[in-house]
């Protein structure tokens, strides 16, 4: 090449223009407006563009962008309504394809058009905005009626209280929250997977509720308690409907339509962050925005009216139905055929029946709060569940016998005695002669069963096979549909009142938990306190059962204390009978000296045990 040729730099040919520069010059003009709020969409903003550039056919509708990255259902549905209004405005036969007259094109635009922070020339343009005096972030204040305003309002009023213990457990806080939510902290609105207890997330990272302790203790901090003030302030300012919030979270597009949708962001933080703008901008005006329609005498802590109790909510005589609901790991896997009979039993005797995954147990009764459609969704809402203190373990003489030999039958039990429910009860299948072709003998299995019985104080129903087992769970619930069918149920928390007060003799318990509540506390693998950890210690000690564990925890919950107290021991005699002087169970028996020495020896043997 003759070196005075002068050598040219960067492209060689410039690029063809974007196909489609009205969905470009309107998603530039998003981009730039969540830029200058301060917004997070931005980024989303400009991955859409980036995207676009790179498609070289042209889009008739923002529907055709679904297949191109970064473009979601948010997005192309503020595109079809910028694309529908364009149409109006310029006819139904106007160009799509090319800008109109006096609109400066948009142009190919770059990822360094933005400041992406994972750019390399990031810095500098952060440098040169700290510099150059950077716009002041604006603060967050979330839109009145939603999940975060009603947390925030809820958590400084409970907190004005005098002489409040200054935190609030979820259940009791989505409670009071409710209230003054428009939308559900439970239940998802259609299509969704969001609920209004979403935002909390968002309030712990704006550093305005902290979240403590197992179960979690929710408290304002000093932001948070200067922001309650201010919306408590605010509150009766506002009709009954509300005004819009003053915060960033009720900005308006230039457009006149919502400004901030969900844009399916593939962060799933960013989702959280944004849920509560979701919430305002995609909530339909329609029916679908009101409280759901129940039948006469329910009550739906929703809007303020018709709230019975700020604590609890209850089901009348008549306005619930008795639904048996079956593990669904008794419906699949093993003996298809065992599996199979199991459903077409319960279907021939016309058992109402719900297959769900159970944590605990294997059968179990809700009451169901009977919901009427509403006009207009394709789906009728789900009703509310309260359990039933009925709860059924099934074992077959072969499930038994393994769950004996890898322990899982003891800490069954346990869970079974924890779970809240007050009458548990074991449905044993013999199976005929099955027991004596199994690795453990008959008599262990019998005595076992006996044991389930007598000592751990479970009911145990003995049946032959599973059409007697299905036949008794049949009769069971016809039992319960007549025990229940002038009972008012209230929905009471374990983790607020403890298991409630015994019934009255004779007469069924109509304060229940909710299944929500009695499903999470049943959870296996969840946190443990070392209370619980230190009780499943020492019921892996031969001997040692649930109510033996109880009455040691209840004078050392923890293994610290235990051995503080062995190191007060004068000898080691006193050691090994420190624990024996311990009564257990309603008979007020003594631990015993056996396995005093025995739990003794394992905390404070040095090196292995022989």
């Amino acid at each position: 090449m003759p070196a005075s040729q002068q050598v040219r730099l960067g492209r060689k040919r410039p690029l063809p223009s974007c196909p489609n520069p009205l969905f470009l010059q309107w998603l530039t003009e998003l981009r730039d407006a969540a830029k200058e709020k301060g917004l997070k969409l931005q980024y989303v903003y400009q991955k859409a563009i980036s995207s676009l550039n790179k498609y070289p056919l042209p889009l008739q509708n923002a529907k055709e962008a679904k297949i191109l990255q970064s473009f979601g259902d948010g997005i192309c549905k503020i595109l079809d309504q910028k694309l529908q209004r364009y149409l109006r405005e310029n006819g139904p036969d106007a160009p799509i394809h090319s800008l109109p007259e006096g609109v400066p094109p948009a142009g190919r635009q770059d990822n360094n058009s933005l400041d992406l922070p994972r750019k390399k020339n990031a810095a500098g343009d952060q440098g040169k905005n700290k510099g150059g005096g950077a716009r002041k972030k604006r603060e967050y204040v979330p839109q009145r009626r939603s999940g975060g305003h009603a947390v925030l309002l809820t958590l400084y009023r409970a907190s004005q209280i005098p002489g409040g213990k200054g935190y609030m457990f979820k259940m009791e806080l989505q409670a009071e929250a409710q209230q003054l939510c428009d939308k559900s902290f439970s239940v998802p609105d259609l299509g969704s997977k969001y609920t209004a207890w979403s935002s909390v997330s968002t309030l712990i990272q704006k550093n305005l509720v902290m979240k403590t302790h197992n179960p979690a203790r929710y408290s304002l901090t000093e932001e948070g308690l200067a922001l309650g003030e201010r919306l408590e302030s605010l509150e009766g300012t506002k009709g009954p409907e509300g005004d819009r919030s003053e915060g960033n979270e009720q900005e308006e597009g230039e457009e006149g339509g919502p400004g901030i949708v969900d844009l399916t962001v593939s962060d799933d933080d960013e989702e959280e962050k944004e849920e509560e703008r979701i919430q305002a901008t995609e909530r339909p005006t329609s029916s679908a925005s009101q409280p759901r329609v129940l039948v006469p005498g329910m009550f739906f802590s929703g809007k303020p009216q018709n709230v019975p109790s700020r604590k609890s909510w209850s089901l009348l005589p008549g306005s619930y139905e008795i639904i048996l609901c079956v593990d669904f790991i008794e419906t699949t896997g093993g003996s298809k055929n065992c599996k199979q009979d199991l459903v077409k039993e319960l279907q021939r005797n016309g058992v109402t029946f719900d297959v769900r995954k159970l944590n605990v147990g294997d059968f179990l009764w809700v009451a169901r709060e009977k919901v009427a459609p509403i006009p207009g969704q394709l789906r009728t809402p789900v009703g509310r569940e309260l359990v039933l203190d009925y709860i059924i373990e099934r074992k077959r003489m072969d499930d038994l016998c393994g769950s004996i030999i890898d322990g899982r039958f003891r800490e069954q039990k346990f869970r079974l005695k924890r779970c809240g429910l007050r009458n548990p009860c074991y449905l044993v299948e013999e199976c005929g002669k099955a027991a004596s072709h199994l690795s453990l003998p008959e008599t262990t299995l019998q005595q076992a069963i006996v044991n389930t019985q007598v000592i751990d104080r479970f009911f145990v129903k003995r049946v032959q096979d599973v059409r007697e087992s299905m036949a008794y769970l049949t009769v069971m619930t016809r039992y319960l549909n007549k025990l229940y069918q002038n009972c008012t149920l209230t929905c009471r928390s374990r983790e607020l009142e403890g298991d409630g007060e015994e019934e009255e003799r004779g007469t069924p318990p109509c304060s229940l938990i909710s299944f929500a509540e009695f499903n999470h506390g049943a959870i296996k693998n969840k946190s443990q306190t070392v209370k619980e950890v230190f009780a499943r210690q020492l019921m892996q000690v031969s001997g040692l059962s649930g109510d033996k564990a109880a009455a040691v925890l209840e004078l050392y919950s923890t293994p610290l204390s235990l051995l503080t107290a062995y190191e007060r021991c004068a000898g080691e005699s006193d050691k090994e009978k420190l624990l024996s002087s311990i009564r257990y169970g309603k008979l007020k028996r003594n631990l015993g000296p056996a396995l005093s020495r025995t739990v003794y020896q394992l905390y404070c043997t040095q090196g292995a045990l022989t």
